[in-house]
């Protein structure tokens, strides 16, 4: 069973919103890929198990802060393990680096 699962709008790094533009290169995902949604300001990562009907069913195995690059074990009810639906909707790029980068760092 899987738990159902409330994911972030990806907006701008949208995978679906890409390839309606350049269709060039798209695929479906398949056992073992690993595809990212965004889930409460996180980046989630999906290990594939199937994929049926628009959407790939599978595990979780990293939940990480997009800035910092923390990786969490849980945010709110999701857990690393747990089993997701995640519908190509859904889906999205990994972040970008901060323009800011730079400013991030401490100095030395």
């Amino acid at each position: 069973m899987h738990k159902h699962v409330e994911w972030d709008d990806p907006g701008a790094d949208s995978v679906m919103r890409h390839y309606e533009r350049s269709p060039q290169g798209y695929s479906e995902p398949g056992p073992g890929d690993i595809l990212s949604a965004r889930f409460q300001g996180l980046v989630a990562r999906i290990r594939v198990e199937a994929y049926v009907d628009g959407t790939s069913i599978g595990q979780v195995v990293a939940l990480i802060e997009p800035r910092s690059g923390k990786r969490l074990q849980t945010r709110g009810k999701l857990v690393v393990g747990d089993t997701v639906r995640l519908a190509d909707a859904d889906r999205a790029f990994e972040p970008r680096p901060s323009d800011n980068a730079a400013q991030d760092e401490e100095p030395q």
